[in-house]
């Protein structure tokens, strides 16, 4: 067995690269800015119009129009938001390997939009949903083809939000070229406004769209969002010549998959001592790697096995290598990051489980409440979410325009606190979100029980429902904290090549986040009494809330402890010779 070997580019080629390199971000910083903005975010923005503009009222479309039981249409909610946050993996696979982001972007559109008509035909089509009923008439539940119809439209529209949600924010990002990829100034207010956006139509989808659909019809209140969803793909495409498009530098996750496999390769070779003789190929990872190569970290040795040189690799200064063997440090520091990432991915799901209970059971309080806002105008049950992202909106610009210029006096930090300490803050203010929402739910069903409507569900409780409006608004600015932080976190943290992956990553932090909610409401409905399907006043949903709760504070702790240990992603820039040029991103 030789030692282990570094390898050596060719000067004129490496000159030549460099030059072509050169000539390509000349070109690219033509392309871009902020003038791209409106026809990037446009796309995203009618994706929520749509997404919110039923989610948010689908408990009470799937109750009332389907007639489906309340625990079984609440899972429904939560497995469709879950599935919808899970495909992003696809997406983002299809976009970093073989057909980039605008065009995913393009194509999962024109999918969601196709989920969308589907939708609105079966909301129009008195045949596509079984008949009304009144009074005390026992409902007839949609049959197998209605509630086929449904998942149906439901599947398209999940397939189309796994190309638009891992892609739109990495997309718009990489519009912005940074002056020191490890000083990211642009990427991060970005992301801040780019949710403040989304916010922003989930505002108007919450109140202008559910508002519709209560009160003039489910044909019209869907008919809208897809009209939106239509136009977005001709505003997407006009602004085409604008934007900046990097190639795809293929599979992520087949890298991912060399890497393993050669590292277990080559387990039984020893380690080498210094990490300066691992396997370096600065050409070979040029398309991977235009910020800079990741530096060797210590962590996770194992996988240094598979940049070890031996006799069997069989490599020359000329010769690619063969993946399956033998892999350069920047590839096997990319496998790195993402397991690096793993567990403050985990965290993030039960802080989704807490905010998935705002579209279902904090739902049907609402609905048994007073909604009177004047004596003439009820606000609707779905459009008490605008408590939360009002919460989120002002917390964004309070944050963006106050609460980072006084937190980088103390910090030296640019952007104020880092993504981890933000999301710390989230997640404390959503343990409070739930622990208020239990106390709430005492008073409610206190007040049922004082006027004789415990036995009365589709009676109106005395109290009014502006008493939900504390836990909605603390799930917002949870959200402000914990969310963008979370995402911010993934765009910064992982590999360059894996940016679209690194989003559906925070995506799929939801999407397990509605599954466990769907699991918790499971087991606590067939094993308790907490969660009845026809009578919430008889229910125990105060004990349900506090569960949550109470995981939420272990889950807090377990981010902390992930936290303090948390290694940041260090980046070599390529403008910096290798022994000066290592610095630590994130911490900026």
């Amino acid at each position: 067995m030789a030692t282990a070997t570094l390898e050596k580019k060719d000067n004129l080629g490496a000159s030549e690269n460099g030059d072509d390199q050169q000539s390509k971000t000349l070109v690219d910083n033509n392309k871009g800015g902020i003038r791209t903005m409106p026809f990037i975010i446009v796309n995203e923005i009618c994706e929520k119009l749509a997404m919110v503009g039923f989610s948010k009222n689908m408990v009470n479309y799937l109750t009332n129009q389907l007639h489906m039981p309340l625990t079984k249409a609440a899972n429904t909610v939560t497995n469709f938001n879950g599935t919808s946050s899970l495909t992003p993996l696809l997406g983002a696979f299809i976009a970093d390997s073989y057909a980039g982001k605008f065009w995913t972007i393009t194509v999962a559109t024109a999918i969601y939009l196709m989920g969308m008509i589907v939708l609105t035909l079966s909301a129009a089509l008195p045949h596509l949903r079984p008949p009304p009923c009144e009074g005390n008439q026992v409902c007839q539940e949609a049959n197998g083809s209605q509630t086929g119809i449904l998942y149906l439209a439901l599947l398209l529209a999940a397939l189309g939000s796994g190309g638009i949600r891992p892609c739109v924010a990495a997309y718009g990002a990489e519009q912005f070229v940074e002056e020191d990829p490890r000083h990211p100034k642009k990427t991060w207010v970005f992301f801040n406004w780019y949710y403040f956006a989304l916010g922003a139509a989930i505002l108007i989808a919450s109140t202008v769209l559910v508002y519709i659909q209560d009160h003039v019809g489910w044909s019209l209140g869907l008919g809208i969002p897809t009209i939106a969803m239509a136009l977005s793909i001709i505003v997407f495409l006009i602004g085409y010549p604008l934007y900046r498009n990097l190639d795809p530098a293929g599979s992520p996750y087949t890298r991912v998959v060399q890497v393993f496999v050669a590292a277990f390769r080559k387990r039984n070779i020893p380690l080498v001592s210094n990490p300066k003789f691992l396997y370096v190929n600065e050409e070979l990872d040029a398309s991977i790697s235009t910020d800079g190569l990741l530096h060797h970290t210590k962590q996770f040795k194992f996988l240094d096995k598979a940049a070890v040189v031996t006799e069997e690799d069989g490599v020359k200064s000329s010769e690619k290598p063969n993946f399956w063997r033998l892999n350069t440090v920047h590839r096997v520091e990319e496998l790195k990051c993402i397991v690096r990432m793993l567990p403050i991915w985990a965290a993030g799901i039960l802080f989704a489980t807490s905010n998935a209970q705002q579209n279902t059971f904090s739902l049907q309080q609402a609905n048994t409440m007073n909604k009177h806002l004047t004596k003439s105008f009820e606000i609707p049950s779905a459009s008490m979410s605008v408590f939360s992202m009002l919460s989120m909106l002002i917390m964004i610009v309070v944050y963006d325009r106050i609460l980072v210029h006084i937190a980088r006096r103390f910090t030296g930090i640019d952007r104020g606190i880092n993504f981890l300490q933000r999301m710390a803050i989230g997640f404390f203010i959503s343990i409070l979100a739930t622990l208020v929402a239990g106390f709430v739910e005492v008073k409610r069903k206190h007040a049922a029980l004082t006027d004789g409507l415990i036995d009365s569900p589709k009676s109106t409780i005395p109290i009014s429902v502006f008493w939900l409006v504390p836990q909605y608004s603390l799930h917002g600015i949870a959200e402000a904290f914990m969310v963008i932080g979370h995402l911010e976190f993934f765009y910064n943290q992982a590999p360059e090549s894996m940016r679209s992956t690194a989003t559906a990553l925070f995506w799929t932090s939801i999407s397990a986040g509605d599954y466990t909610s769907t699991l918790l409401v499971t087991l606590v409905h067939k094993y308790t009494d907490w969660l009845p399907n026809k009578n919430l006043n008889k229910g125990k949903l105060e004990y349900f809330y506090w569960v949550l709760t109470v995981l939420q504070a272990l889950n807090f702790v377990y981010y902390l402890i992930c936290a303090k240990f948390y290694t940041f992603k260090a980046l070599q820039s390529q403008k910096i010779e290798h022994d000066e040029g290592v610095e630590l991103t994130g911490q900026v």
